[in-house]
């Protein structure tokens, strides 16, 4: 049985994975049915299209809109491709080009047989896989090779909305000592259901994700890992309504984070809860078989909804995310579950319930690389009390043993972070987590103090909460504002309409190549 700073009682911990399990696999019957827009054009994407029409639209969305207009969609898009090719001796390209320009209509051609379509095709498939393989590879060499930064990951953002800027204050970055460099994503992008195409310049609050800016920057911090003998790991977001295509494009060019959580894109962009659901489900298979670690979004409940009194929310969807993750083949090893230290700075021993928190989630995912957030919320534009509160989160950090610590900005509330500030709070961060490295090895909690009675009390109001949404079934539980204080309609938000039944032709054998769970 595993032992418990916290005196946590591990058959609760083990019933309330149970009581989660029960959930993701209900949703996870849900998400076998379906599929999306998104994922039609994520297989697109692995079988090797790309580009964009005359129009400037991109490839996948050409073929997958032809097939949505012409209600066809539920079979699939790999059965009329398979079927493509054998008609026209065409590679996969040259068909979605023909169909772009109007000479092709995949949907008229005479249907071969099913084992044929699903022949033809194969061969595209393990080029697509071994596209994956070989980057990861190259990842894998790099950490066998040079290696990385020690744990807590110094985790650090740039937002400049030029990729060539953003290259610029990255390599700053890594320089400084940051081991994972998150390039934030332009403003709305997450409601855009197509990805843009090639390397931009303009963005707002961020940068356009983009295969060409996500290529452009893993060659910049290879570059410059390889100069400071330590691999950078790079971060981006597959979360909004082209989830699964962007985790494609992740794969294909090396990124090694990723942010992806469906419930976030249900709570905080509005997004169909039925469409990103499924959505997710596959950017997590492919993001478990690139070797790509998750962060889920818990953090932001608590940007809605006070700290103090809805901790236990953030745990409760920390368990519903591990069990949705692992039906998607997602190793415990890749699952940056996510948590804050949002509480208020005024609540007293403040410090103290943080502490109890980030024990609680670190024996609970002992073998995950979990997320910690730094106090945003109660940012006030004083710049020399916000650093002594990121110094707070650090000290945290360090003594529980985080897995990504995304650095606070002492200029949070203020601007865009200067490299100078960044600067600040990577010293920051390397001095806490040097002076204070065996702390959490030294320091034990007392028997029926504060900190241990925080976290059993977090624990048992997360394990009440996770009944009530397995009673009514997750879609339920968000519509009735479960999470964050925010209601969601099942048929209402963006997106709905890209979900359809899955066909009698409909194949897709990618799921079963990747997902580690299946075989």
């Amino acid at each position: 049985m595993q032992s418990s700073k916290l005196g946590l009682d591990f058959e609760k911990v083990g019933y309330a994975k149970k009581v989660s399990e029960k959930i993701a696999n209900n949703v996870q019957k849900f998400v076998d049915n379906y599929t999306t827009v998104a994922v039609e054009r994520t297989l697109c994407r692995l079988l090797g299209i790309d580009g964009v029409d005359a129009n400037g639209v991109p490839l996948p969305n050409v073929v997958i809109d032809e097939l949505k207009d012409k209600g066809v969609l539920s079979e699939g898009v790999m059965f009329f491709l398979g079927n493509a090719v054998i008609e026209t001796g065409l590679d996969l390209q040259e068909i979605a080009e023909k169909v772009a320009t109007g000479e092709l209509d995949i949907t008229k051609l005479p249907v071969h047989k099913s084992e044929d379509i699903q022949k033809a095709i194969k061969p595209f498939v393990d080029q697509g896989v071994d596209k994956i393989k070989n980057r990861t590879a190259k990842r894998d060499n790099y950490l066998n090779t040079i290696g990385e930064g020690a744990k807590p990951y110094l985790y650090v953002i740039v937002a400049t909305g030029n990729i060539y800027e953003d290259v610029v204050q990255a390599e700053a970055a890594a320089r400084q000592g940051a081991d994972i460099i998150a390039v934030i994503r332009t403003t709305g992008q997450s409601l855009l259901d197509f990805v843009p195409y090639g390397a931009t310049t303009e963005g707002f609050g961020g940068t356009v994700a983009t295969q060409e800016n996500f290529k452009i920057m893993r060659t910049a911090l290879d570059k410059v890992g390889e100069e400071e003998g330590r691999y950078i790991r790079l971060c981006n977001y597959c979360s909004g309504l082209c989830m699964p295509e962007i985790a494609a494009m992740g794969a294909i060019e090396g990124l090694d984070v990723m942010l992806n959580d469906a419930l976030y894109g249900i709570l905080f962009r509005d997004i169909n809860m039925q469409r990103t659901i499924v959505d997710q489900y596959f950017s997590r298979v492919l993001n478990g078989f690139a070797g790509v670690i998750i962060n889920t979004g818990e953090d932001n409940y608590l940007t809605t909804a006070d700290a103090f009194q809805e901790a236990h929310t953030v745990l409760a969807s920390d368990f519903i995310n591990e069990q949705l993750a692992i039906v998607a083949g997602l190793p415990e090893e890749q699952m940056g579950l996510g948590h804050a230290f949002e509480m208020d700075p005024d609540l007293e021993n403040g410090f103290l319930y943080e502490l109890a928190q980030a024990q609680m989630t670190r024996e609970i995912f002992p073998k995950a690389p979990l997320k910690y957030m730094p106090p945003t919320k109660f940012m006030t534009g004083n710049i020399f009390k916000g650093h002594v509160q990121d110094a707070l989160f650090n000290q945290i950090a360090i003594w529980t043993g985080q897995g990504l610590q995304l650095l606070g900005m002492l200029t949070e509330a203020i601007h865009t972070p200067f490299m100078s500030d960044r600067y600040l709070s990577i010293e920051n961060a390397k001095y806490i987590f040097n002076n204070m490295k065996s702390i959490g090895d030294e320091m034990e909690f007392k028997e029926g103090g504060l900190i241990r009675t925080r976290a059993q009390k977090v624990l048992n109001d997360a394990i009440d909460l996770l009944e009530k949404i397995d009673k009514e079934g997750l879609f339920t539980a968000l519509e009735k504002g479960i999470f964050a204080d925010i209601k969601r309609p099942l048929d209402g938000g963006k997106g709905l309409d890209g979900v359809v039944e899955k066909g009698t032709n409909y194949f897709n054998p990618f799921i079963a190549i990747m997902n580690k769970n299946l075989k």
